[in-house]
C-alpha cells in the first residue's frame, strides 16, 4: 500500500466507509448480501468478515480490491500474532517470507496454497 493507515479492526474500517456514505447497516447487508445483524457483529468484531466477499466489497465501495485485500489480511494476521503473543518482529519476518515467496513464484510459476 502507498500509505499507512490507522485502523483498529477491518470490521471498523467497514464500519467507517459505510458511515461515510451513509448507509445504514440494512442497507449495506442488502448490498453485500449480509443481514444487518451480521453486519453489526462485523463491526463490533464479533464476526468474521468473509474473505469471498472481497471482491464485491471493494466493487461496492469502490476501492482497489489489493488495498481491500491489504487491509483484511493485516488485520486477520495481526490478530492471529496477538492471539499468541508474537512479537512484533513476526511482522518484519512475515514481510520476508513474502518477499521469498514473490520471488519463487516469479522464477517457478504461481504457488498454490489452497491446500494448506
Amino acid at each position: 500500500m502507498s500509505k499507512t493507515l490507522n485502523m483498529t479492526s477491518f470490521g471498523n474500517f467497514i464500519k467507517v466507509e459505510r458511515e461515510k456514505r451513509e448507509w445504514t447497516q440494512t442497507e449495506f447487508g442488502a448490498k453485500i448480501g449480509i443481514n444487518s445483524s451480521a453486519i453489526s457483529r462485523i463491526e463490533n468484531g464479533t464476526k468474521k468478515f468473509s474473505v469471498s466477499k472481497l471482491k464485491l466489497l471493494s466493487d461496492i465501495l469502490q476501492i482497489n480490491t489489493q488495498k481491500i485485500n491489504d487491509l483484511f489480511f493485516a488485520d486477520k494476521f495481526a490478530r492471529e500474532a496477538y492471539k499468541y503473543k508474537c512479537s512484533d518482529n513476526v511482522f518484519t519476518v512475515a514481510e520476508g517470507t513474502a518477499t521469498y515467496l514473490k520471488s519463487i513464484n516469479t522464477k517457478q510459476g504461481k504457488i498454490n496454497f489452497d491446500n494448506e
